[in-house]
């Protein structure tokens, strides 16, 4: 897993019957080849061709850098 990052998407739902707020999150496995993706980073992928059994998807871009990290 040197060229994949793990990206988790939390959302926020509402129960439909109790109203009552809970998050639900998924997991991407990403491919990222120059390994520009750090913990904490906020990230943009998109769609591609199978590149592994769970690999779909392709880095893009970092949109927000994590606090207390340096992107080399």
């Amino acid at each position: 897993m040197q060229k994949t990052a793990v990206v988790r998407i939390d959302r926020q739902v509402t129960h439909a019957k109790y109203g009552k707020k809970y998050m639900l999150s998924r997991k991407f496995k990403i491919h990222d080849p120059e390994a520009k993706a750090r913990l904490g980073d906020v990230v943009e992928f998109e769609e591609c061709r199978p590149l592994s059994k769970d690999k779909r998807w392709r880095y893009r871009s970092t949109i927000t850098a994590a606090v207390g990290t340096q992107q080399s």
